[in-house]
């Protein structure tokens, strides 16, 4: 079954949560619940948050899912990690992650690299896309990984190692996360306004990289 890793109470699945037609099991780390078994798993997926991954002292549960992030990853597990996941499988893989650094928010263009042209999770994906931002860190591109898409200001935006995809941007969101997270920073009412904008770009994107991870699990959405 999918596993999705949630790190943060404010930062849920939204739009790749689990549905009646598509089931999941969400694990929420934040409540204290523990990492399943890897029987129990046939694709990983692992959330963001607003904390950073150097943050260990305060939220211990990174350390152990560092580890299970790397075993996943050993074993061909399809994963698939989004802003802080996407960090995190980028430091378990070598690569720095920088503390604010290259932060962006808002929905934004994201550019394809020539590599992802051939890639099994950007299948279908317009070679300029529009997704959510919102992070204040950022992860180099690890040794040995292929780079996949990067923006204006922030060139690490996804990469591929193995059967692991590691994303900087929010494909998950709807409108209600994001204006939840407006709320919460205080980042204002143009952020939900431009979301919603452009939320048929931003959906159209969203569903073909969900649909194209389900492939990889072996399931059609």
């Amino acid at each position: 079954m999918l596993t999705i890793i949630q790190n943060d109470q404010r930062v849920p699945a939204g739009l790749f949560g689990p549905r009646a037609d598509r089931p999941a099991r969400v694990v929420r780390l934040c409540d204290g619940e523990p990492l399943p078994d890897f029987s129990q798993v046939s694709g990983l997926m692992v959330l963001g948050g607003y904390m950073s991954v150097h943050d260990t002292l305060r939220y211990p549960y990174l350390t152990p899912l560092k580890e299970f992030m790397a075993a996943a990853v050993e074993r061909e597990i399809p994963l698939l990690g989004i802003c802080l996941g996407g960090q995190l499988l980028a430091e378990v893989l070598g690569a720095p992650v920088t503390c604010n650094h290259r932060g962006e928010r808002g929905l934004l263009p994201l550019q394809l690299t020539p590599a992802a042209q051939s890639d099994p999770l950007f299948a279908g994906v317009s070679p300029t896309f529009h997704s959510l931002q919102w992070h204040s860190d950022s992860f180099d591109i690890p040794g040995g990984a292929v780079h996949l898409a990067l923006s204006r200001h922030c060139p690490g935006q996804a990469f591929r190692y193995r059967r692991a995809w590691g994303l900087q941007f929010h494909p998950e969101v709807d409108e209600t996360i994001v204006a939840a997270w407006s709320r919460f920073t205080g980042a204002g009412e143009e952020v939900v306004t431009g979301f919603r904008a452009g939320l048929d770009r931003h959906l159209a994107t969203s569903g073909r990289l969900l649909a194209n991870f389900l492939r990889l699990l072996g399931k059609a959405d």
